[in-house]
């Protein structure tokens, strides 16, 4: 089988064909946050509500998919992150290369992920290492998801938006584009003109990022505006698995996706279930 027909195989099941969606559940923060965060716990539990509220895809370390793949579903895909970020140092986190697309292979992945931060102090060895996994995934036939995102994933969008703005994402996500990306996640940019512009720049199926905690509201919102702009699906760590009802949340962001419904709709059903 060649590599071509490999990395279409993965991708129709990283994108559903049936409503051209990918919802991704992140649940990959225990190697990239500055601290511990309590929805992580229990992860096993995360697993078992996110896959029954909707997702397709698990992004997760080596460690938790090894004990998680009793989990897994016949038709729920691995994304095996292949970075991680050296939070603790002193002039603020570096994000770090872990892995490899062979190891993802091994261990039966659909996709490897790259977070990828320009603007800091390392951003040419950023730009390497996105290369090298792009072509690596070319030669071995493996879907690449690359986070073309703020370098800061755990402060506040509108910090980030005021510091670096649409115009910084609209590069990166090009810049993954070139490196070899099949998948671009992004983050949200403002507006949906604004990302639908950064869709349009480089011309891959683009997932909006969950991003740090905020309001049902304020999240279901978003991702209809991302999903009327061009967005095929979302990857969503925090919002989902801090959430009091993660398998409520997962369906809410279904419907948006899958269903096309109106956040308000999604809002409705969301929040009969969580009185029940």
């Amino acid at each position: 089988m060649s590599a071509i027909t490999g990395k279409t195989i993965r991708l129709n099941r990283l994108i559903q064909k049936e409503t051209n969606t990918c919802l991704i559940c992140a649940i990959d923060h225990g190697m990239t946050s500055p601290v511990f965060l309590d929805g992580l716990y229990d992860t096993p539990a995360r697993v078992r509500e996110t896959l029954a509220g909707g997702a397709n895809v698990l992004m997760l370390g080596r460690g938790v998919a090894k004990h998680s793949a009793q989990f897994f579903q016949r038709d729920t895909s691995l994304a095996l992150m292949l970075t991680a970020s050296a939070a603790g140092r002193p002039g603020g986190a570096l994000i770090t290369p872990i892995g490899s697309v062979e190891e993802a292979l091994r261990i039966g992945a659909d996709a490897v992920v790259m977070y990828v931060a320009l603007s800091g102090e390392n951003e040419s060895e950023a730009i390497q290492a996105l290369s090298d996994i792009g072509e690596a995934c070319e030669e071995l036939g493996m879907p690449f998801i690359a986070e073309a995102e703020y370098p800061n994933a755990y402060q506040s969008l509108t910090e980030m938006s005021t510091s670096y703005g649409a115009d910084y994402l609209k590069r990166n996500a090009r810049l993954c584009a070139e490196m070899g990306a099949d998948i671009v996640k992004v983050n949200w940019s403002g507006d949906a003109a604004s990302f639908a512009e950064i869709i349009r720049a480089c011309d891959r199926p683009v997932v909006l990022a969950g991003g740090s905690l905020i309001s049902d509201t304020e999240l279901l919102t978003r991702m209809a505006l991302a999903r009327d702009a061009g967005a095929v699906g979302c990857s969503i760590g925090r919002n989902i698995f801090q959430h009091q009802k993660p398998e409520a949340i997962t369906r809410s962001i279904s419907r948006i996706f899958r269903d096309r419904w109106p956040a308000k709709q999604a809002l409705q059903e969301l929040a009969d279930g969580l009185k029940a």
